[in-house]
């Protein structure tokens, strides 16, 4: 593929959104950056001399205005990767029930995980015109937690994922004539902000036990596998949930 694509990695302030951008700035993306965290991401944008755009993918029009400043400064968006998602916790962490889940946090996750990824998939889907044939590139995050019924992650987290494997399916049947591929990563146990709040280090050793290659993986790990999904080598790879978890699930 040619460096001249542009790339949009949202959710780009930490974890493994911030790997991506790190990634595909090496790689050599005119790179975009978004995220609700301005401040952090002032940060990764200038690590990896990409272009810092502010979204609230909740907010659909949030979602338009941010693909309106991107292809603005930078061109239409080839490439779309969406790592933005929140998981719930128990106060001071710990998974949260069912049964304490509250309707607002209900709604809160499914703002992010679900209708997030659907505005900025129809977003991209609305310009895929623009897009030179080829070129297009859309990478989705699941998690092992929607194959697993959770585990660690709560149900409404484990459900929201859920969805994401399905939106990629329809989406990659709709977006092939462009000959645009959608694919989604599933990650397990991932060293990043997000398992923090809810694994002490303490526990990484008990944690490590429960994953046949022996350690929780990195958010550089999931970055590769993302930097392969874009590249002209996953031409032919589309509606596909890429597992990388160190073996933690198999199918």
């Amino acid at each position: 593929m040619p460096e001249k694509r542009v790339a949009l990695v949202v959710g780009a302030a930490s974890g493994i959104g911030a790997a991506t951008a790190r990634r595909l700035a090496r790689d050599g993306f005119r790179l975009a950056v978004a995220d609700r965290d301005q401040a952090a991401l002032a940060g990764v944008a200038t690590e990896t001399g990409a272009c810092a755009f502010p979204v609230d993918i909740a907010d659909e029009a949030s979602v338009t205005t941010l693909f309106d400043a991107v292809e603005a400064a930078l061109g239409p968006v080839a490439v779309l990767v969406n790592t933005a998602a929140i998981s719930p916790m128990k106060p001071g962490g710990g998974m949260l029930g069912m049964a304490d889940t509250s309707s607002d946090v209900i709604r809160r996750v499914m703002d992010i995980n679900v209708l997030g990824a659907l505005w900025l998939s129809r977003e991209y889907s609305l310009r895929a015109d623009r897009v030179e044939r080829g070129d297009g590139r859309v990478v989705l995050l699941s998690s092992s937690a929607a194959r697993l019924g959770g585990m660690r992650s709560a149900v409404v987290y484990s459900t929201s994922k859920g969805a994401i494997q399905s939106l990629v399916k329809g989406l990659a049947r709709e977006l092939a004539p462009r000959a645009i591929t959608v694919n989604c990563v599933a990650p397990g146990l991932v060293d990043t902000p997000m398992l923090r709040a809810g694994l002490d280090p303490a526990q990484d050793e008990e944690a490590n036990k429960a994953v046949p290659l022996g350690r929780i993986g990195t958010a550089d790990e999931m970055a590769n596998a993302i930097a392969w999904l874009v590249s002209d080598q996953a031409a032919y790879m589309t509606g596909a949930t890429l597992d990388v978890n160190g073996g933690y699930h198999m199918l």
